[in-house]
């Protein structure tokens, strides 16, 4: 059986941080779905179609990774796409917390669904979205956060 790993998030923009969890999972998983989630009560700073866009950029060359959206439960859509795992990145006591309460809950609802929990690199753990929109939006620099080849595109959108 194909072991598919379903890395959901917002990715609005995707970082540094995001792309090491992915490159570090590769190995581990026959496909990673990069599923961004559309919760229609959240504000994007960036477009879905360009978030999309950065990510298909980004792992171009990564025949193993697909880039989809979804909205819902993300547990749902894991078992829309078949996928027994749930890829997530850990930075802090705090995402722990937060991201073992969510595997438990996940885990009830869809007992073979696991959810994997990789540790970030400490030079990235203080790297996220939110951070990275708050220096984007303050024209601060972000080159050390985000990858190098979407830089432009993602401070042309702003």
């Amino acid at each position: 059986m194909k072991k598919i790993a379903i890395f959901p998030g917002s990715f609005d923009p995707i970082t540094n941080g995001h792309i090491d969890i992915v490159e570090r999972a590769l190995p581990l998983f026959d496909e990673i779905i990069i599923a961004i989630g559309v919760n229609t009560q959240k504000k994007y700073l960036f477009p879905l179609e360009d978030r999309v866009s950065w990510i298909k950029t980004v792992f171009q060359n990564e025949p193993k990774i697909k880039v989809e959206h979804y909205s819902g439960l993300t547990i749902n859509y894991c078992k829309q796409k078949q996928a027994q795992y749930i890829l997530r990145g850990i930075r802090s006591s705090a995402d722990f917390e937060y991201e073992k309460t969510i595997a438990h809950l996940n885990h009830t609802m869809q007992p073979n669904i696991e959810t994997i929990l990789i540790l970030s690199k400490a030079e990235l753990s203080s790297v996220s979205s939110t951070i990275v929109r708050e220096i984007i939006l303050g024209h601060g620099d972000v080159s050390k956060f985000i990858p190098q080849s979407i830089l432009e595109s993602v401070i042309k959108s702003i």
